[in-house]
């Protein structure tokens, strides 16, 4: 765990940790998207000060990006779990359900950090939706290398569309974290899971 020591206004370090802060800062941006995370939001969850949370991350982008690479690493690491499934469909079920279990789980704020943050439209939070939208497309590219090894293999019936059924997938996951967020519990998301494999190729 790392801890930080900045100076504090009377002279003395301020100690806090890193980690936790980071982990407070992530919650107040998934919560509230880049745009709608104040200074002061981030500050008073964080439990530090501005020159401290400047000192320690750099500007609100910067920390930011080092939430999102938390998000990615501790929520939403599934993803790569998934890419290792022996088959197609099992890639399919590994990330609807880990997408369904991270969108319920009490412990996590209600939507997908992604999501929320690519719909960003004003100018400050541009470089925001780029920079979202920029690992979204990384991610679709690997889930679409392993379906094109599927296809080689076999693995799908004859005229399958691999690319088709990436976007399919980012679809369902995308429209999974819009139906969270606005407050579909989890037996709601589950039947959208069940659905979408009984219309995936073979079996």
């Amino acid at each position: 765990m790392e801890v930080d020591s900045l100076p504090a206004t009377k002279g003395r370090p301020r100690e806090f940790c890193v980690d936790a802060a980071l982990a407070a800062a992530l919650r107040v941006f998934w919560s509230k998207g880049y745009e709608g995370a104040s200074m002061a939001d981030l500050t008073d969850a964080m439990g530090i000060t501005k020159p401290s949370l400047y000192a320690a991350f750099g500007n609100k982008e910067a920390l930011f990006n080092k939430a999102l690479d938390l998000y990615e690493r501790e929520k939403a690491d599934y993803m790569h779990a998934a890419l290792d499934a022996p088959t197609a469909r099992g890639v399919a079920e590994r990330l609807m359900y880990g997408a369904l279990d991270m969108h319920t789980c009490p412990d996590n704020p209600n939507g997908c950090l992604g999501v929320i943050s690519s719909v960003a439209c004003g100018a400050e939070a541009e470089c925001i939706r780029e920079a979202v939208v920029s690992r979204g497309a990384a991610a679709k590219r690997a889930m679409l290398a392993r379906f094109a090894r599927a296809q080689e293999e076999g693995d799908f019936p004859e005229g399958t569309d691999p690319e088709g059924l990436a976007s399919f997938l980012t679809a369902v996951n995308q429209g999974m974290a819009v139906q969270a967020g606005a407050g579909a519990t989890r037996a709601e998301l589950e039947r959208l899971v069940e659905t979408s494999l009984k219309l995936w190729p073979g079996r």
